[in-house]
């Protein structure tokens, strides 16, 4: 039998790694090689090697431990950059670790309140709120109590539908977040997020309901330069009012993801328009684009994408000109997220790897006919029908309806088993699944599958 470690050692382990990450790389290839070390030594953590009961209770420090390692790798963009190390593969590794280092984080949060789940508690929480060591404050801005947001400040979010998933997941290394939208502060004090949605298009939302719209995870962004934040918040504030005004037409949702042109917005491309207007074009964010190189184009060209280099939401993560000043999660939601994201990883796998392609079916088009006949009407009208239909905008191909459809369907058939298999483990050894055991499972699920998966089907299955 395995030896049982105490949970001092798991902090001594991620001590260790501090060490690591302030350790100075001279070439591209050393600062990937450190990188990737980081990571995989947190992916191989095995929280079974440890006692339950006293890493529930040591969790908070383990987590500002990881907390403050993420700190210091970030810290260390600016001169990386600068240097030129931060090639291909470096960057990859960064997002890597900072991708592994917040599961790491949310499992042991998980443990700390006994996994309680979102589904059982009732209506989710307001972001940057809650007790159970909710908020994680970068030590650069911790002054003891609330800190007020300031206008042209970035938030950064992950909802918890299977499209958030989707975005989530589709560039070349995976990301944990699906929505960015800028912070306006007006002269009144009133407080909104500008932001950019499928369904509506560019909108002014009171930061209130986008803070309590049951969000998984957030993380709040300053740019270190606050009157080039601030004129940026104005001008996109009165950009986007404008055009929904009256004798105005909205600006609609960019499918495509493209990077150029402002004619349609998608929630990072605002965030980009609005520092290229405040500063006449010399301030282009992010500092480092995500790049879509999927050989397998079916998924992309049915929801939209053309691009294949891109604004991703989860870029701002690794941009030097902003603070991360706090982070949230719900640790209620966390591992439904965690299991979607694992799960969204290996569909988006089987599409490249294998071949695998959406197929429709009646049903499927039917509820894409509904969807796309409803667009048609007026927004007071589709907001009457959303329970029935889901608010579509107009600009949304009857194709692209039908995909999310399926994408949601065939997520919802894999996660229940998953989140089953997740509850029994949990019951019987007091740990929540590791990643590679949610890979395992999925791929066990594919084995037996006859080649289609939900709405996936692989070609090749059916040939033969």
């Amino acid at each position: 039998m395995d030896r049982v470690e105490n949970a001092a050692s798991l902090g001594d382990d991620l001590l260790s790694l501090q060490e690591l990450a302030g350790r100075n790389a001279r070439t591209p290839d050393e600062l990937a090689a450190i990188l990737q070390h980081i990571y995989w030594t947190v992916y191989d953590v095995d929280l079974n090697r440890y006692d339950a009961a006293e890493t529930a209770k040591a969790a908070p420090y383990l987590m500002q431990t990881i907390f403050g390692l993420r700190m210091t790798l970030r810290n260390r963009i600016m001169d990386w950059a600068s240097r030129g190390l931060l090639t291909l593969p470096a960057e990859s590794a960064l997002r890597d670790v900072f991708r592994i280092a917040r599961y790491g984080s949310d499992m042991l949060g998980e443990l700390a309140i006994g996994f309680d789940r979102f589904g059982r508690t009732g209506k989710g929480r307001r972001v940057f709120t809650g007790t159970d060591h909710n908020t994680l404050v970068n030590p650069a801005y911790y002054a003891g109590s609330d800190l007020p947001y300031r206008s042209g400040d970035v938030l950064l979010m992950r909802g918890s539908a299977y499209n958030s998933a989707a975005i989530a997941r589709i560039g070349d290394v995976d990301t944990q977040f699906s929505h960015v939208g800028m912070i306006h502060v007006d002269s009144d004090g009133h407080h909104s997020v500008v932001e950019a949605l499928i369904e509506d298009g560019a909108v002014i939302t009171p930061l209130e309901h986008a803070l309590d719209c049951g969000i998984g995870r957030a993380v709040l962004y300053r740019c270190r330069d606050e009157e080039l934040a601030r004129r940026a918040a104005d001008l996109i504030f009165e950009h986007v009012k404008k055009s929904n005004g009256p004798l105005s037409r909205r600006i609609v949702y960019d499918f495509s993801m493209e990077l150029p042109g402002y004619k349609k917005l998608y929630c990072s491309k605002l965030v980009r328009q609005a520092f290229d207007m405040a500063s006449n074009g010399e301030v282009m964010v992010p500092a480092f684009t995500t790049r879509l190189h999927m050989n397998n184009r079916d998924f992309f060209d049915r929801i939209g994408v053309t691009a294949e280099q891109t604004f991703a939401p989860g870029d701002i993560d690794l941009d030097p000109r902003f603070d991360l000043v706090a982070e949230w999660q719900d640790y209620r939601l966390t591992s439904t997220l965690r299991l979607q994201d694992m799960l969204m990883t290996k569909l988006l796998e089987w599409m490249e790897r294998r071949g695998f392609v959406f197929e429709e079916d009646i049903v499927i088009r039917l509820v894409a006919l509904l969807g796309k006949g409803a667009s048609l009407l007026s927004e007071d009208a589709k907001t009457m029908v959303a329970s029935v239909v889901p608010k579509v905008p107009r600009n949304m191909s009857r194709r692209t309806i039908a995909t999310i459809a399926m994408l949601h369907r065939t997520g919802e058939e894999l996660l229940g088993p998953l989140d089953a298999l997740e509850q029994n483990t949990i019951r019987n050894t007091g740990r929540p699944l590791h990643p590679r055991d949610i890979f395992e499972h999925l791929e066990r699920v594919r084995e037996i599958s006859g080649g289609r998966i939900g709405y996936l089907v692989e070609p090749r299955a059916e040939a033969a």
